[in-house]
């Protein structure tokens, strides 16, 4: 009897070891994600604002870049992602390592972006980002050199330092040395 109680209790420890070594990989899932999406715009808009410079670039080309630069790295890499978006991805990517789904951990990228699982007004926003997004992106496609190349230039600028505030806070994270920020998580605790 005390052998099978002992038998019992090692195979409970080995499914809460398998579910936990799940949800952490589930957490680095979503985080890949969102690292491998940030990096391909990066790549692809830094090639375009490297062939600007091939072009001629007059002194207001300068100050637009400049200009730009400075706008897109306060309001999209500090006011956007470092004090906003970034903490929120890093405390949902962590409640995943604790207590995602199923669904949650297969769909992590999209979970810690926000995209299910978060009060309507988030979920809103998280769309309606990506819809602006894909607007901007179609419209600055007609934009000619070097003026596109320049305004991409401060979106490289934006994402790149949301790249380093995520992983600045998935440190945080990981070692436990931030304050814990709303993730904004509207579904229960899952139970697997």
């Amino acid at each position: 009897k005390r052998w099978l109680d002992k038998e019992e209790n090692l195979l409970t420890k080995m499914r809460n070891n398998h579910s936990q070594w799940i949800r952490t990989l589930g957490a680095c899932w979503g985080y890949a994600g969102f690292f491998l999406l940030m990096l391909f715009a990066i790549v692809r808009l830094a090639a375009v604002s490297i062939d600007a410079m091939l072009y001629e670039i007059k002194a207001w080309h300068w100050l637009l870049l400049i200009a730009n630069t400075l706008f897109m790295a306060y309001s999209e890499g500090y006011k956007g992602f470092q004090k906003n978006y970034s903490p929120r991805l890093a405390a949902r990517a962590l409640y995943l390592s604790k207590h995602g789904s199923t669904k949650q951990l297969l769909l992590a990228p999209a979970f810690c972006m926000s995209f299910f699982n978060a009060p309507r007004k988030r979920i809103i926003i998280s769309y309606s980002i990506l819809v602006m997004v894909i607007v901007l992106v179609t419209l600055f496609r007609f934009l000619p050199q070097p003026i596109r190349g320049i305004l991409d230039f401060g979106v490289v600028v934006g994402l790149s330092w949301g790249v380093i505030s995520v992983a600045y806070f998935a440190y945080c994270y990981a070692f436990g040395s931030l304050i814990a920020v709303d993730g904004e998580v509207t579904e229960e605790v899952a139970s697997n």
